[in-house]
């Protein structure tokens, strides 16, 4: 049986100095799916050496925020000490527990001199227990990304979070969760089950696809209702798409955001800005490790 469609809609502008974003997710619809509580769309736009990309440093707490580059070259730097450089397929995770600051720039891909940016940040919302713990943070390169080729040739995917079968992310997993990114070669299609309760969503960044026998056009996302069911994606096109699938199990403790913080109640709120005032969240050290 296939999993009914609940609604669809298109994102909002909210670009951040020279990098094109749409916010997906919170919309008038949903303000998160399983865990994943914001989804903002990067790109596609093409990087030069004059353009300033990023949004400068800026503090977390409560959440783990998740870059996944198609294409282009992020650098991280954080006030726990961590600095890494992640290109075209990779994946930047932090885990930013009980307060970090973090400055993740774009730049155009170093190994390949690719200028083309494109990528989404994920903020997933973690339980309570886990918003006190220390920051951490972990930078996967698009070799070490699980990936699936499907039968016949049809397409692959990719376990960005959680796991597929017998393959699993190695991001951790507070709650069962997970992130696909699934890649159809033309006129091929791909049927992904789920249990019941699972929340799930899809969103289409770049081309059009037929979902459960819908179809959507690019920069739709579309959410799923709960009951145990299947997905189907159709590529009706003769050229690959691309589609992200992401959700997990429902949130069930209070959520309050404000800001760059996503916590549990309003004085939690008013604890993450006392404390990143007074300096708590420490500062970040732009010296490069060798």
């Amino acid at each position: 049986m296939k999993k009914q469609i609940s609604f669809s809609g298109k994102g909002q502008r909210a670009d951040i100095g020279e990098i094109s974003i749409h916010r997906i997710l919170p919309n008038r619809y949903a303000n998160a799916v399983g865990p994943f509580v914001f989804l903002d769309h990067m790109g596609p736009l093409t990087l030069t050496t004059e353009m300033k990309a990023g949004t400068g440093a800026h503090p977390h707490r409560g959440i783990a925020t998740l870059t996944y580059l198609l294409s282009g070259q992020s650098e991280h730097f954080d006030s726990a000490g961590n600095h890494a450089i992640v290109r075209s397929g990779g994946i930047q995770w932090m885990k930013s527990g009980n307060g970090i600051i973090h400055d993740e720039t774009a730049n155009p891909d170093s190994e390949t001199n690719n200028p083309a940016m494109h990528g989404f940040q994920f903020w997933i919302n973690l339980p309570s227990h886990i918003k006190a713990e220390q920051p951490e943070y972990m930078a996967i390169q698009a070799s070490e990304v699980p990936q699936r080729i499907l039968p016949g040739n049809r397409g692959w995917i990719k376990i960005i979070l959680g796991h597929y079968e017998q393959l699993k992310s190695s991001i951790p997993d507070y709650t069962a969760q997970f992130l696909y990114h699934i890649h159809l070669e033309g006129k091929q299609q791909l049927s992904v089950p789920f249990s019941e309760k699972t929340e799930v969503a899809a969103f289409l960044p770049t081309q059009n696809a037929r979902l459960n026998d819908t179809e959507f056009t690019a920069g739709e996302f579309v959410e799923f209702d709960h009951e145990a069911g299947e997905i189907e994606i159709a590529n009706t096109l003769r050229e690959p798409i691309d589609i992200l699938l992401f959700g997990g199990e429902h949130y069930d403790e209070p959520i309050v955001a404000q800001g760059p913080f996503v916590m549990n109640t309003q004085h939690e709120i008013s604890q993450a800005y006392n404390d990143f005032y007074s300096g708590k969240y420490g500062r970040i050290s732009y010296q490069k490790q060798a």
